[in-house]
C-alpha cells in the first residue's frame, strides 16, 4: 500500500509510535492489553497521524531479544483489531520476517526494520513477497551493544552509503522502488555528535539514496544530554525542535510519540512559512 497524501498540505507524513512492549525506553507498558493499545492508536490518528507503527520488541540500548512467537502475540492482535477500525496504513516495527508475515496477515502493510532487512537471509525476499512498503534503518551493531563505542569515518557518508546499498538490495529482490524508504537511525549506534551531524546531513542522505526519508528523534537520549540529563518524559520540547529541523532539512516522514503536539508545531511552522 502506498503512503497516503500528507494531512498538512506541504508538510511531512506523521507516523505515530505504538509500542506494545513492557520495556521500551520511554513508554514501556503504557499500552498493556489489546484494547488500550488500539484506543491509543485511534487517538493518534484522530490527532493527525497518517501511519501507526506497532512494535512488539524494544530496541532501546541494552535491550534483550524477544522470541518471535512472543513478539507475534504482542503485535498481531493489536494490528488485527486496529485494522477493523481504520483504513490508515499500519506498520510493524520488527526485524524478524516471521513476525512481519504474521503482522501482514493481520492487516499491516509497512515493514519498518531497524536492521534494513539484514537480520535474516530471507528478509528481503519476504518483503517482496508481501508487497510491502519498507523502511530501511541504519544501526551500527545491535541493540545490546550499539552504544558501547560507535565509530565512523564520516557518519553522514557512511550511513548514506549503507542505506543506498540496502535499498538497492531490496529493489533487486523485488521490492517496488517507490515503496522503499530510508531512516538514518538516530540513537542507534551514534554519539551526540553523530546524531546532530545526521540531522544536518539529511539532504545528503536523501540525494545519495534517492529515497524518501523517515526521521525519528522523538524522546531520544541525545535530547536529554543536550538538556542536562532530562528524562524521556521531559523531552517534548527537544523532540519538537528536532522534528521541525528535520522537516526543514528534507525529512519526508516524522516518527513521533507525541502526535498532537508535533502536528500543532508543524501547522504553526507551515503557516508562518506560507506568509513569508
Amino acid at each position: 500500500m502506498p503512503m497516503p497524501e500528507p494531512k498538512l498540505g506541504s508538510g511531512p507524513w506523521i507516523m505515530g509510535i505504538l509500542n506494545v512492549t513492557p520495556d521500551s525506553f520511554s513508554d514501556g507498558g503504557a499500552h498493556a492489553g489489546v484494547q488500550p493499545a488500539v484506543d491509543a492508536a485511534l487517538a493518534m490518528l484522530e490527532a493527525g497521524a497518517d501511519v501507526i507503527d506497532v512494535g512488539g520488541e524494544s530496541t532501546r540500548p541494552g535491550a534483550a531479544p524477544v522470541p518471535a512467537a512472543e513478539e507475534i502475540a504482542r503485535v498481531a492482535p493489536v494490528i488485527e483489531r486496529l485494522r477493523a477500525r481504520t483504513t490508515a496504513p499500519i506498520a510493524v516495527d520488527t526485524m524478524k520476517p516471521e513476525v512481519a508475515r504474521a503482522a501482514f496477515a493481520a492487516g499491516a502493510t509497512i515493514w519498518n526494520d531497524v536492521t534494513a532487512l539484514a537480520y535474516a537471509p530471507d528478509s528481503v525476499v519476504t518483503a517482496a513477497e508481501l508487497g510491502a512498503t519498507v523502511i530501511l534503518m541504519h544501526m551500527q551493531g545491535e541493540p545490546r551493544t550499539m552504544q558501547a563505542n560507535p565509530v565512523y569515518e564520516d557518519v553522514v557518508a557512511d550511513v548514506a552509503a549503507f542505506l543506498e546499498e540496502r535499498a538497492d538490495i531490496a529493489e533487486a529482490a523485488g521490492v517496488k522502488p517507490e515503496r522503499i524508504w530510508v531512516d538514518p537511525g538516530l540513537g542507534f549506534g551514534k554519539t551526540l555528535g553523530h546524531n546532530l551531524d545526521l540531522v544536518r546531513g539529511l539532504p545528503h542522505i536523501r540525494a545519495r539514496t534517492q529515497r524518501r526519508v523517515v526521521f525519528g528523534a522523538s524522546r531520544k537520549s541525545f535530547i536529554g544530554t543536550l538538556d542536562g540529563g532530562a528524562g524521556a518524559q521531559d523531552r517534548l520540547g527537544g523532540s519538537l525542535s528536532a522534528a521541525l529541523a528535520a522537516w526543514e532539512f528534507g525529512a519526508d516522514m516524522l516518527r513521533v510519540h507525541d502526535v498532537r503536539e508535533t502536528v500543532q508545531a508543524l501547522r504553526v511552522w507551515l503557516a508562518i512559512g506560507a506568509e513569508s
